[in-house]
Formats: structure tokens, sequence, C-alpha cells
């Protein structure tokens, strides 16, 4: 296995809505809608080889010489006034008062959501841990069906109205994206085959930590989807994915039936979507609530932290599979619980989904 390198950055670019559901919605026989996917899926297309082919720079560089990591957030938020240059026009600073847009608004709160679960939870100062600016940029493109990480920012689009809506309306599509960056800057897995699942689970994880820990809710309180109120009245689904229930989040006739598996019998194996990358999360994903719930209370304090500790601990390997991390994560159970109910439950969620965590 390639090591973890705490210096070598190799951002990719991350969308909310897998290519899989673009894809299907692509074919479809309504033409405005089979032409706002395809016009999604090209810009995806063309934004992806722009940030494969551009050098990185690490935005922390961005802050004021001499300036330490701070306690609080540093959140730009920037309006693309429905075209796709990036950033955008600056329309509110870090603590400026709220805006006449609520998707200005539902932003910043979402920025600054993530960051107090790092900081007052973790200990860690935003997603570099070292204060790294947090910026944002809403209303990319005409009815753009997406929500993106490229690497340095967060980019939304407003949806197409019909299937989605607002891509800022949930908090945990935000936090989602924006833990793209946090692993980016920890563990940096390969968007690819089962390190890319697990990249994308581990953001759907924190994802739902923000959400949960912002509304206060206990692990048996908490819905376990991710991006509930995404999808438009008409659309027969609850959210884009299920982590109590992969495969459940939607059953509609122009988006199909979610395909995510839960269990290593159903891993997809395919060419598409970097290997599945957004469809094979659901089988850690599960693990994960599995976990959660066995523990009880708040998943941040105990199934979290344990998370946490695999993913910012330096012995994630790049390219780690479903099984490498499973046993990564019995490990750090043991080292900050003992052999207690938390090592026990974590066995018994890994086992349950069918990955060896020994």
């Amino acid at each position: 296995m390639q090591p973890h390198s705490q210096n070598g950055f190799r951002p990719v670019f991350c969308t909310i809505v897998p290519p899989h559901v673009l894809d299907r919605l692509s074919r479809s026989d309504n033409a405005d809608l089979a032409g706002r996917a395809r016009r999604t899926l090209e810009s995806d297309a063309a934004r992806r080889t722009r940030r494969h082919l551009a050098t990185v720079t690490a935005p922390s560089a961005t802050r004021a010489a001499g300036a330490g990591p701070s306690d609080t957030p540093d959140r730009t938020l920037y309006d693309c006034r429905n075209g796709t240059t990036l950033p955008g026009t600056k329309v509110r600073a870090e603590g400026a008062e709220p805006t006449q847009d609520a998707s200005v608004n539902r932003a910043y709160a979402g920025l600054g959501a993530t960051f107090d679960l790092l900081f007052k939870v973790y200990g860690r100062r935003s997603i570099d841990d070292n204060g790294l600016p947090l910026i944002g940029s809403v209303h990319y493109d005409e009815k753009y069906n997406n929500a993106f990480f490229d690497g340095e920012q967060m980019v939304f689009g407003d949806g197409d109205g019909e299937i989605f809506l607002d891509f800022t309306l949930p908090i945990d599509v935000i936090a989602h994206e924006l833990t793209h960056g946090l692993t980016q800057y920890t563990a940096n897995l390969s968007y690819y085959g089962q390190s890319g699942a697990l990249n994308e689970s581990v953001s759907d994880v924190f994802g739902s930590l923000v959400k949960q820990y912002t509304l206060g809710q206990s692990a048996d309180r908490a819905d376990w989807l991710i991006g509930a109120g995404l999808l438009a009245p008409e659309v027969q689904g609850v959210a884009l994915r299920s982590m109590k229930e992969p495969g459940t989040a939607y059953d509609d006739d122009v988006l199909g039936k979610d395909p995510q598996p839960g269990k290593m019998e159903d891993y997809v194996h395919t060419s598409q979507d970097n290997g599945g990358v957004h469809l094979n999360s659901g089988i850690p994903n599960r693990a994960f609530y599995l976990l959660a719930t066995a523990l009880g209370g708040n998943a941040w304090e105990r199934a979290g932290q344990i998370w946490f500790d695999v993913l910012t601990g330096g012995r994630l390997a790049v390219d780690a599979d479903f099984a490498d991390f499973a046993r990564l994560t019995v490990d750090a159970a043991r080292d900050r619980f003992g052999e207690g109910d938390e090592t026990e439950a974590v066995l018994k969620a890994w086992s349950e989904v069918g990955v060896p965590a020994t």
C-alpha cells in the first residue's frame, strides 16, 4: 500500500450528486430534464479536467503573514450570479451581517457549523488544523444540479427546481463536501475503488455528524439521511442516500432506484464513477450507523471520535480498502477506550456488513 504523505496534496473534484444519477437523468424522455443533466455532467467533466491539470497551492497561504490558527472560522461567500467563473463576486465576509440572499446565509452557516464540530468536539482548527479560510460560492451556473469541493473551495448550484432544489438547503450536503477537504489534508484517500468509497463515506459520516451536532440529536433520533430536503416534492424519495438502510433513499420513475449496497456480498464492481465510489460507500456508511446506534448517545462523541482518530492518525494508507479501515477503527477504539463496549461494537458493526476487522 502507498503510505500516507502529510505534505503531498492530491486534491480531487468531488460532487454530492453521483454521476450515475445524472447519467440516468440525461437519458430521460423529458428533453428539458435530459438537457439539464447533460449540461451538469459536461460542466463537472470540464471542471474535473481543469482541477486535474492545475498546479495546487495550499489555500492556507492566503492568511496574513504571522497569523496563527484561530478558534473561530474565517468564511468568505461569493455569488457566481449563474455564471461559472469562480469564485464570483464577494457578498459576505466573516462576521458580516446576514445578506438578503438565503443561499449565501445557509452556506455561511453550514461552513461555520462544520468548523464548530471539528474544533469544539475534536480540537481541530479548520480542515487543515491551521485555520484554513473557508470559501464558498453560490448560484453557480444555470439550474446546475450539483454541489462540489474542488480542492480549494465549496461551490453550490441552485438545482433545477424539478428534480433538485437549492444545494445549500441540507446542512449535511455542505458539511459532506467540506469534509472532502478534511480528508485531503489528512489521509488524502485516493478517489478510486474502495479507498474512494471510503473517501465518500467519511464525508457522509461527518456530514451527518454536523447535522446531528447542530440539531442536538442523539444517534437514535437522527434520520441518518444524506441530503434530506434536496429532492423536489414531486420526486419519490427522501434523500440522496441513507446510512441506515443503503438502497432505500429514493425509488422514482425518473431518478430510478437507489442502487447503494449495504453489505460486502452486494459490492458493485464497475468502472464507472471511479470504481463506484458513490455506490459502495453505503457499506462503510452502514457500519458507522450500526456502531453509533449500538453505542447510543451522541454519535459524534464515541463513534465519531473513532473515525476521526483513524482519519487523522497518520496510519491510514492513501489506497486503503475497507478491511484496512476497519482494522484501524478497531485499533483506534482500543487505544482510546480500551477493551470495552466501544471495541466490541466496532467489531460487530463491521461483521454485520461483511467486512473483516481483525
